[in-house]
């Protein structure tokens, strides 16, 4: 066997090795990302056993892909394979807070910290979802609950202060869970006020409906006394 028909067979065999993983990997990353979705989709229903499976379902995928990308990091550490675990985060996240369960950590989930932080900035849009639906019923104290986690979560990603290089674009993540936590605290407010007004104007009606009742009575007293 001469030097090009080896390399042609050493090199074929590679990248059909290395094909095959990154064939399985992209379904494998796809169901993640479906499972995440449909986890959040069920927290927001409050269908907690519906949402557990799903993250179960996630968790195992996830560590079936670990598994079988152990000897091909750089596939593991490929955009879409990040993006999955970035979801699966988000899902997570979303599921424990909403449910006032503490925070999962990376170390928990097993993730790098780049990856959960952006993760953790699109929880901020799952939270404001929350609170629109919450308010729909008037303003509450869950309502005020997740202003205050998003407005925790925003604190903490503007103290990470490092290249995009590392973080993986998170300022520009960070830029817009801002905005989405600025939105969110206007439209809690306007509610508010709304609803201070309304049952303002409610007390107003009942104490001009006493007032009306009472001068039709006083007539009568005054000329029971003449």
């Amino acid at each position: 066997m001469d030097r090009f028909t080896q390399l042609s067979e050493t090199v074929h065999s590679a990248f059909e090795v290395r094909n095959q993983a990154r064939d399985k990997a992209l379904m494998q990353t796809r169901k993640v990302i479906q499972h995440a979705a449909h986890a959040i989709r069920a927290i927001h229903r409050l269908e907690l056993d519906v949402a557990d499976g799903f993250l179960n379902d996630a968790r195992q995928l996830v560590e079936q892909l670990r598994n079988d990308l152990g000897e091909h990091p750089d596939l593991f550490y490929a955009g879409y394979t990040q993006d999955a675990l970035k979801e699966y985060v988000e899902a997570h996240v979303t599921c424990a807070l909403i449910r006032g369960q503490e925070l999962p950590l990376p170390e928990e989930l097993d993730v790098a910290p780049n990856v959960y932080l952006n993760g953790l900035a699109e929880v901020v849009g799952e939270l404001r979802r929350r609170c629109l639906d919450v308010m729909r019923q008037g303003y509450s104290e869950e309502v005020e609950r997740m202003l205050n986690l998003m407005d925790e979560i925003y604190a903490l990603l503007i103290t990470i202060d490092y290249p995009d290089a590392l973080t993986n674009g998170l300022r520009r993540q960070t830029d817009l869970a801002r905005g989405i936590v600025e939105r969110t605290r206007g439209d809690v407010t306007i509610s508010l006020r709304e609803q201070r007004l309304s049952q303002s104007m409610k007390e107003l009606a009942i104490l001009l409906k006493t007032e009306g009742l009472n001068d039709d009575l006083t007539p009568p007293d005054i000329e029971e006394e003449d």
